[in-house]
Parts: structure tokens; C-alpha cells; sequence
């Protein structure tokens, strides 16, 4: 495939665009093409290259096949053409009985990710000062291309920028990272008699308990667990470490419920039951801190984070008003009634939606996606969507108003259609009078305050009349197939903010639960995917689109995004990629399903 540049945090990592893409397709059984085949040994690597040096860069391709080097096998990929072009993309593959990692460390999906998410950041911290970079992410534990864990094996990809002196080949270098540095970082860091046992049993125990946990919380009626002791405030915006003096978080008794975990055994902590749960208290006392852990809770995180027992179900999003984006055929009629212009706001487009329009239809689009939990903060929502009070319900008609406030929708959400919400709020005690459970956070720390809030709402009614009574079904829309491009489409990442899908930029900021760049790789690739093997073929809608994807990651893991792309990415959310999806600027709704 044509060379498309990469993003700065790919290149960072050794990733890049779509012509990393490799082969015409996967082999029978979905195994990738090997090019150039097996080539020879760690010696005749050594040869080739001390023979090329000082040679131009391009004989570098020459290099492209298998080579066995001690303890593993080096698969050199694609080579980059020039030595300003982005990195070269090897992968290294250790045998199960050379790795010799216990069965008992990767006989299920989560504790193999677990064992790869420890391997990859072993190597990661070899790697400081070397040409060789790999993509270990930071403190969410995420299912990556850039390490697996295969029956046993391990395969690892890198990337390398290829030595040179000038547009010369450097060889000496490169004999140096290829044939001595990679196979003493691989046998010091990918093997079980060299890895520091004690931490690799932790590693995959603290991140088989994190899932476990979560997927207790259906069967105990919980939408979310924060665990007594778990460390919540980072050291800052740009610093995802724990705050070192930061307030241990303590559940309210009232709140506080117990869970059997494989490994910890016991653990307590505050249980966020089903409905509505209200999160007031002061500017600067933890409300939006907790709900960004909240928010972040669908994830596994690294031992030493504080948050490894902090969880939320897989199917929470965060919600956010975002001036601006387009919003394509969403039906928002249950919180837009009608508009001046006389559009139809069952059928609802716009190119630049409004505070309240986008509000809306983010959560239309969550719940056709299949969320099952939203989480709200008031300081970045529309404040005219969250609530109109009594006094300006009386001064502004309700006639005159098409918008229904979201404290009236927020009971019928869960009512009709079992979605709750977490609602941060400071501003408007009206929501007290719909809330399930109201928890205060004073000085960082839990209180469970529902029977004052109880009080306050009988004692001192706010006057206000509800505006909505019920949430309609929501609407399933058909993808059109021309909607995402095929073949040679070009995806980058930029950062987290967006996405570059062909010609088009997906602008993510307003997914908040983003983490990591590749993640955002892994959208652009699972939609070409998607689209060039039929599953967006402008029948299917967009919930059967996403179960499509959810079962085919359940059987194939990180191939079901990408079988061919020898770059970095990590398997993205479902919901993550439906909220891409929805903000692709050339996407087409074909129609709506029955």
C-alpha cells in the first residue's frame, strides 16, 4: 500500500497510517502472509547486513521475511523507504516452550491480556535510548496489536527506525539493534525463567480481579463499585499516576457492598446501584473526580493505579454537549419537539448542532448503540437541555419552548428503556426530586445524603411541572456502505482528538473515555474492516453493525479488527466506535430498521 505518513504518537511508537497494511489478504484460517518468506539465520543476518553497509537505504527492503535469531524469530515486515519516513515494523514471535510461561498465566482471554499487557511494558522499560519502540500504553491495560499472547507464545511488534548515515545504509548500527540488542531485550523480558515471577502473577491476578468485578455488577443490581481505599485524583491533566497525598476513597455504610473476587477474596467498597444516583457537593470537593473514575471504570488499570478495583459496566457512556459537530437523521423528538424551521426533528440533521441539538442526540445515539448507563456532568453539559426551573417555565410558555429539559426524561430513560444515569450536579437541587440515591462529596470524601435530600424535596417543592412523561422507542438507522471508505483508505490517529478516515477528519473530542491513541487507530481500521467484508452493507443497522463486532473480537481478538495492518492499535469499544461513527462528517443514513 502507498505510504500515508503517520501521526506523531504513532510515530513515536513505530506505528502509521494505512500502508502498513500488508499482503492482498489473510490466508485460509485468517494466519497473515509471511513475505519473503523464512531467510536464515541470526548469522546470515549478520552477513547481509555488514555486506549492505554503506549501500543505499532503499536495499534495506531486501531485508523483508523471517530470520531465526536466538530464542526467537525476527519478522521484518516493512521497511521504511527513506530514513525520514515513518518507522520500520518488525515483529518477534518466542515459541510457548521457550517463553515457558505457566498455562495457568494465559488460559483465558483476560489473563492473556493481562500476561501481554505486563510483557510489553517489560520491554517497553529495556528500551530507553533505542531505536526499537513498542506500544505499551499507559495505565489503562487495553487489548494491543503490539504484544499477544498466543497459546502459550508471545508475539511482539516494534517498530525500528533503520540506521543510516545520510540516505547510507549504517549496518554496523543495525547488526548492533537487530542481531545483539533485540534478542537480549526478548530473552530478559519475554521469557518466565528471566521475568520477576512475583510481579507477572500480581500483574495478571490485579487485572483478572478488575474484570471480575465487573461483570459482578449486573447480577448485584450495580451500575458501578468504587473501592474502599481506592486512590481517585491524578497528580494532574497531562499525569494519569495517582496522587501521592491524595484521600483514600471510604463507601458510606449505607452504600457499601461486598464482592468475592478470584484472587483478593472480599473486598468492600461503594456499590452505584441501578436508576438514578445524584452526585452534588461544592466546587473542588471530587464530584467530577469521581465520576472521571467512573468514566475511565471500563477499563482494567495497572497495579499501583488506585483505581484497579474501581469499575463500571462495559456499557457506560459519558455524555457532553459539543457546539458544533454534525449530527446526521438521529431522531431527538423526545427532548427536541419542534423547531422554528419546521424540520422534522423525528429525522434529524444538522452540520453544526447546537449545545442542546448535539446533547440530544448523543444520548439518542448512545442508547440505539446500546448503552446502558450514561454519566453526566453539568459542567459540560447544555444548561437549557439539563432544566428549565418554575419561574421560567412561567415567563416562557411551554408552547414556546421546544425543548424538554432532561431531569424530565431522565425517570422514563430508565422506566422504559433501563438506562441509568450518574448525574454530577451543583447548580439545581430540582434533580433531588427524581434522584434514586444522592451521594455528597465533602473534601473528597462519600456521603450518602438521600434522606436529607429526601426531606428537602417534600419540604420545599420547587414549584416546577414536568414537561415530558414518557421516551419513545428509539429509532434503529441503517449505515449506508458508502459512508467509509475501502481498499487503500488512508487512518491516522491524532492523538486522541481525531481520527483521519480517507479524505475525511473524525473529530473525537467529545468522546471523553478515548485513552490512548491507538484506540483511535483501532476505530479507523475495525470501520474499513467493517465495510470492505459486508458488515456495513446499508441493510444491517447500527445495533446489529456493533453486535456483528462485538462477537467477532469475542472469537478473534485483535484479527477481527485488523488481520492485515502490521502497525499499533488497540480493540476499540463498541460504543466508541458507533460514537466515531456517528461523527464521521460524510456518513449516510440509508433508511431506519423495523
Amino acid at each position: 500500500m502507498s505510504g500515508t505518513g503517520a501521526g506523531m504518537a504513532q510515530q513515536r511508537n513505530g506505528g502509521g497510517g494505512r500502508d502498513e497494511r500488508r499482503g492482498k489478504g489473510p490466508r485460509p484460517g485468517g494466519r497473515e502472509q509471511q513475505p519473503g518468506g523464512y531467510r536464515g539465520d541470526v548469522d546470515k543476518l549478520r552477513g547481509q547486513l555488514r555486506e549492505m553497509h554503506g549501500s543505499g537505504y532503499g536495499r534495506y527492503k531486501s531485508l523483508t521475511g523471517r530470520w531465526g535469531l536466538p530464542g526467537c524469530t525476527l519478522e521484518i515486515q516493512r521497511v521504511q523507504s527513506d530514513p525520514y519516513a515513518p518507522a520500520s515494523r518488525v515483529q518477534v514471535t518466542v515459541d510457548a516452550d521457550t517463553a515457558g510461561f505457566p498455562e495457568q498465566l494465559w488460559h483465558s482471554p483476560v489473563r492473556a491480556r493481562a500476561l501481554a499487557g505486563y510483557l510489553v511494558r517489560a520491554v517497553e522499560r529495556r528500551l530507553r535510548d533505542s531505536r526499537l519502540r513498542v506500544d505499551a500504553g499507559r495505565q489503562q491495560v487495553l487489548d494491543r496489536s503490539s504484544c499477544q499472547i498466543r497459546e502459550g507464545a508471545v508475539r511482539l511488534r516494534l517498530g525500528i527506525d533503520m540506521p543510516g548515515r545520510g540516505r547510507s545504509i549504517d549496518g554496523r548500527a543495525a547488526e548492533e539493534t537487530l542481531c545483539d540488542e533485540l534478542p537480549e531485550v526478548v530473552g530478559a523480558a519475554l521469557r518466565w525463567d528471566t521475568a520477576d515471577q512475583g510481579k507477572v502473577r500480581e500483574f495478571v491476578d490485579s487485572i483478572e480481579d478488575t474484570d471480575a468485578a465487573r461483570r459482578l455488577l449486573p447480577e448485584m443490581g450495580l451500575v458501578a463499585f468504587v473501592a474502599d481505599g481506592a486512590m481517585l485524583p491524578r497528580r494532574s491533566g497531562v499525569d494519569e499516576r495517582p496522587l501521592s497525598d491524595g484521600v483514600a476513597f471510604e463507601s458510606p455504610e449505607s452504600m457499601r457492598v461486598r464482592m468475592k473476587l478470584p484472587n483478593r477474596g472480599e473486598v468492600t467498597g461503594m456499590g452505584v446501584a441501578e436508576g438514578i444516583t445524584l452526585v452534588v457537593g461544592g466546587g473542588f470537593h471530587g464530584k467530577s473526580t469521581l465520576l472521571r473514575a467512573l468514566e475511565f471504570g471500563v477499563y482494567d488499570h495497572v497495579p499501583g493505579d488506585g483505581r484497579e478495583l474501581v469499575v463500571a459496566r462495559e456499557d457506560t457512556v459519558k455524555i457532553r454537549a459539543e457546539d458544533g459537530r454534525r449530527v446526521h437523521r438521529v431522531d431527538v423528538s423526545p427532548f427536541v419537539a419542534h423547531l422554528p424551521t419546521g424540520a422534522d426533528t423525528t429525522d434529524f440533521s444538522t452540520d453544526n448542532a447546537s449545545g442542546s441539538t448535539s446533547q440530544a442526540a448523543s444520548i439518542m445515539e448512545s442508547v440505539e448503540a446500546g448503552a446502558g448507563t450514561l454519566l453526566v456532568d453539568e459542567d459540560t453539559c447544555a444548561t437549557n437541555l439539563m432544566i428549565r426551573d418554575a419561574r421560567m417555565q412561567a415567563l416562557v410558555a411551554k408552547d414556546a419552548e421546544p425543548l424538554t429539559p432532561f431531569i424530565d426524561l431522565i425517570r422514563p430513560l430508565y422506566d422504559t428503556h433501563g438506562v441509568s444515569t450518574v448525574l454530577v450536579m451543583g447548580g439545581s437541587g430540582d434533580y433531588m426530586d427524581i434522584a434514586d440515591q444522592v451521594l455528597m462529596l465533602d473534601s473528597y470524601r462519600a456521603h450518602d445524603v438521600t434522606a436529607r435530600a429526601r426531606e428537602l424535596s417534600r419540604s420545599a417543592p420547587t414549584g416546577r411541572s414536568a414537561e415530558g412523561r414518557g421516551f419513545a422507542a428509539v429509532r434503529p438507522r441503517v449505515v449506508d456502505a458508502r459512508s467509509i471508505p475501502t481498499g487503500r483508505a488512508k487512518v491516522r490517529a491524532r492523538g486522541t482528538d481525531a481520527l483521519t478516515l480517507g479524505d475525511s477528519t473524525v473529530e473525537l473530542r467529545g468522546i471523553e473515555q478515548l485513552v490512548d491513541p491507538a484506540q483511535v487507530t483501532g476505530i479507523g481500521l475495525a470501520l474499513v474492516s467493517a465495510a470492505e467484508r459486508g458488515v456495513i452493507d446499508g441493510r444491517r443497522t447500527l445495533e446489529e453493525i456493533l453486535e456483528s463486532f462485538t462477537a467477532d473480537v469475542r472469537r478473534r481478538g485483535v484479527d477481527a479488527v485488523d488481520e492485515r495492518f502490521v502497525g499499533d492499535f488497540a480493540v476499540p469499544r463498541a460504543l466508541d466506535l458507533a460514537a466515531a461513527l456517528n461523527r464521521l462528517r460524510v456518513l449516510r443514513v440509508a433508511g431506519f430498521g423495523g
